[in-house]
This record gives C-alpha cells, structure tokens and sequence, in this order.
C-alpha cells in the first residue's frame, strides 16, 4: 500500500524492482520541497522491510513500526545546526551525523532485512559529509540501503549522484491533489479546490495546509504585503526591500517563496487579462485580480513578470541584494487610464 499521491511512474518502477528482486544499493530523489520524496522514502523502506508478498502490506509489524519511526533498522538523517570556521551557524548535515550511520552500517539488521538510511537534504552535506558518505556508497555493504532526498540536484555532488538512482518526482496535477485530500483525508472539496490550485503541485503542502489554517494565513497575509506595494510610494517601497533584504541574510527559501507568490499573482494576472481567468492560482482573490488587471496592459504584466524572474534569479547567484530588491520595487508597473491601455 504506497501512501504517496501523483508519482505513479516512481513506484511502477520501484514496485518491479521489489518484484524482480534489483534493488540499487542507493536511491536519489529528486523534487519540490514537499512534492512527496520523504513519503516515497519511506514507503520504499516499508516495502523492503514488509513481512507480507504484497508489499508494502502497511499492517504488518515492519510497516507499522516503520510508519512510526520505531523501526530500529531505518534511520531517517536531517538538518542540523553546525557552526562554521568563523562561527556562524549554518543549517548543514554534518560529518558527525554521517559518521553515526558509517558505524551502523556494518552492523547486521536488528529486527528487519535490511536497514536503511534516508538522508533529507542531503544538498545542504558539509563537504566533509559528502566525501564520507560517497565513499560508502562506492562500496556497496549486503542488505544496506541508502535513500537520498534532494530538492536541488544542482547542489548535490555529482560523484554521488552518479552512484545513485535517480528518480525525480514531478508536481502533481491539481485535480490529483484536490480528489487525494477529498478521498483520502475528508477534505472539503471548495477547501480542496483552494489548497490544490495554491500547492504548486506538491501534494505534501497541501495537506499540510488543509490541517493547518496557519499556513494559508501565512499566504494570505504575504499576499496582501505585496498588493500594498503595488499603490505604494517608494519610500514605503524601499522600507519595504529592506525588510526582504534582512529576512534574506536569515531564511534565504522564505524570501523565494514570497518571491515565487508574487510572481504567481502576477502570472495570474496575465491570464485574467487575456481571458483564461479559469487556469489563475489565486481562485479566491479573483475579483480583485480582475479589477487590477483593467488598470495594466499585457505588456506592462509581461514586463514585470520577467523583473520577478531575474531578481529571483539575480538572488540566487549572489548579486547585491539591496540592489535587486529596490530595482523590482522601482519596476512595479503603474496603473493607466483604461482608455490609455494597449496590448
């Protein structure tokens, strides 16, 4: 019984590989932060620790244990604080954590068939990290699995991903999101309609949101930060960079996110304004997305869809940060007469 929702196509492939008897000694995969890799991670583990031929059964001891991070054979690595060479902390999975698992590597399974180790983030490995896991996943030890998730590839060493398969799992369809919160966890279908357009394809999120209100609060009061910017001056624009620039230097993901909000409400804007105002994410601001977008043109919302595309991308290769975020603000379109607007 594999609990993860719209990644048909990774546990076909990992259901034959369980049924052909080939498992890879280690697994890469790869997605959007919540799309489902640690739900997959651990339904793999399931599968191969099950007692039962349809596996992963999800009743049987194993499987029971395993769901409840009880099982003594499947470790599951994440994030820690660890202080650098100039004694800042950084968000790392460390040598010492890594070092833990090499130990327990060579130690024969306690209760199931195999153990197994699945590393969240492993991206974000010290390279010391790095080095000594690579060269235990070179040398492959009997009944050892590693299960490595990644939400960028990019970062990750490619000796590692080289000695891995590799599985990337893709945003899941809306419809699929909205009939998985509807069917399997009782979810209102106007609520599931909501939370499936806003999700970005990652079904772990949506859920997340559907249990708890907090985070489309979150989203909502992000939202409406933005649409003040838009009839904002630019002293209350440049307070406003400052602001993102500060929270940068401290969560560098939250501000992409915001990032990402705007560009979406933007990009719905878009869409309102050539008339497929059935595709918007946003479903629940759309009357006041139809009533900003009488005041662009499709050209000024292009224009600035690209601004928030190249400051997300100026951000991630370290350009200036206050420079990016005063010249996006500088380039908030200002709304015309409608008669005054052309395509």
């Amino acid at each position: 019984m594999w609990t993860v929702i719209g990644q048909d196509k990774a546990v076909t492939f990992l259901q034959k590989s369980l049924e052909k008897d080939s498992l890879a000694h280690a697994y890469l995969l790869v997605g959007l932060p919540h799309v489902g890799k640690m739900t997959l991670a651990v339904n793999l583990a399931m599968a191969i620790n099950c007692e039962f031929p349809e596996r992963p059964c999800g009743h049987c001891a194993a499987c029971l244990r395993i769901a409840s991070g009880k099982h003594a054979d499947v470790q599951v690595i994440e994030l820690s604080q660890i202080m650098d060479s100039e004694g800042d902390s950084k968000t790392k999975i460390s040598v010492e954590q890594v070092d833990q698992i090499l130990h327990s590597v060579n130690l024969a399974p306690y209760e199931g068939k195999y153990k197994v180790f699945i590393i969240d983030g492993v991206e974000f490995m010290s390279i010391g990290a790095a080095n000594r896991l690579l060269k235990t996943i070179e040398e492959p030890v009997q009944n050892v699995i590693f299960i490595l998730l990644a939400s960028n590839e990019s970062l990750v060493p490619a000796t590692i991903v080289s000695r891995c398969q590799r599985l990337e799992l893709l945003p899941v369809p809306g419809e699929i999101i909205a009939r998985g919160l509807i069917e399997k966890y009782q979810v209102a279908p106007e609520k599931a309609k909501l939370l499936s357009r806003i999700a970005g394809g990652c079904f772990g999120w949506a859920l997340s949101a559907a249990q708890d209100d907090a985070l489309v609060q979150q989203r909502t009061e992000w939202l409406d930060a933005w649409r003040e910017m838009f009839e904002a001056d630019y002293d209350r624009r440049f307070t406003f960079a400052a602001k993102l620039v500060e929270k940068y230097t401290q969560n560098r993901s939250i501000v992409q996110q915001k990032l990402d909000l705007l560009l979406g409400w933007w990009h719905d804007l878009l869409l309102v304004k050539a008339d497929c105002a059935k595709d918007i994410v946003n479903i629940d601001y759309e009357k006041e997305l139809q009533k900003m977008a009488a005041g662009y043109s499709l050209r000024q919302i292009r224009a600035f869809i690209a601004r928030i595309q190249s400051a997300k991308e100026q951000l991630r290769s370290n350009t200036n940060q206050q420079l990016v975020m005063e010249v996006l603000m500088l380039n908030i379109p200002e709304k015309k007469p409608v008669e005054n607007l052309v395509a």
